[in-house]
């Protein structure tokens, strides 16, 4: 059997501040009770279950506090709503849970201890998780390259750069989460996936870019009515979300400047 799971984490009032959620949960007999709102849920209109970082202590303010459970969202309490987004789909959601249940055992880690698996866990989706990631992005390259020559954008010493340039980022973000997956945990500084997600969103997102100069002005129109979109208008357009989900990148330079280069910590009320 095959289930597919969606991540309960960023909320209208905690985006990239994920410590500050507010969403409850409270024990009743052998179940918790949820209530409150995630945003951004990405497939959440698809998915089975959910990881729902979720506040379990009355009065805990931040990091502390928190549990990460595992929720079903099929069952009643549980809404969940599309936002469309520039591409006309509908990848994100609102979900909403109003006192949906989920069983006492399903935790992961410990009661309370929810902040320290879901930093675990951006930094897997961060790091070294994006090494399949990048063989996408390896195929979305070689099709740009292919259309460039198709169309005889290819002619364009420019263009020809900034394919080249395209390439050379790939290879140093694959070089980059190898050498991070091999390297003696004991030496990490904890910024390394916080590395990786700057390089690779920027990288997707110049590929979008460049994908509009190669198809130069047919890209500025749709293919149909009444918003039919192309593969690579699709791209150019969602990949302005790569540097915002999964960690802005000023919340990245952030984590990087505090963990890896001894900054001060940034004030947080």
């Amino acid at each position: 059997m095959t289930e597919l799971w969606c991540q309960g984490y960023s909320e209208p009032g905690a985006g990239s501040d994920l410590a500050s959620v507010a969403t409850r949960a409270e024990l009743d007999g052998d179940s918790w009770v949820i209530t409150g709102q995630k945003v951004w849920t990405s497939l959440a209109v698809e998915a089975d279950w959910c990881f729902v970082l979720a506040r379990s202590e009355p009065g805990s303010r931040r990091s502390a506090g928190l549990s990460y459970l595992l929720v079903p969202m099929r069952q009643p309490g549980v809404t969940v709503r599309p936002i469309r987004q520039l591409t006309g789909t509908s990848e994100f959601n609102e979900v909403f849970f109003d006192g949906a249940r989920t069983e006492r055992d399903l935790v992961v880690g410990e009661v309370g201890g929810g902040w320290r698996v879901a930093r675990a866990t951006l930094g897997i989706e961060r790091g070294v998780a994006t090494l399949g990631q990048q063989i996408g992005f390896e195929r979305e390259l070689g099709r740009l390259v292919a259309e460039a020559k198709r169309t005889g954008a290819d002619a364009d010493p420019l263009l020809r750069d900034k394919l080249a340039r395209a390439w050379i980022g790939l290879e140093v973000m694959r070089a980059h989460a190898l050498r991070v997956l091999a390297a003696d945990p004991s030496a990490a500084t904890g910024a390394e996936p916080s590395e990786l997600k700057l390089l690779w969103s920027r990288w997707h997102q110049d590929l979008g870019e460049l994908a509009m100069e190669v198809l130069g002005a047919p890209s500025m129109v749709a293919r149909g009515a009444p918003y039919d979109l192309g593969d690579w208008q699709r791209l150019f357009l969602f990949s302005r979300a790569d540097t915002i989900y999964g960690g802005s990148d000023e919340i990245q330079r952030t984590i990087i400047a505090e963990r890896a280069l001894g900054l001060p910590r940034q004030a947080r009320l």
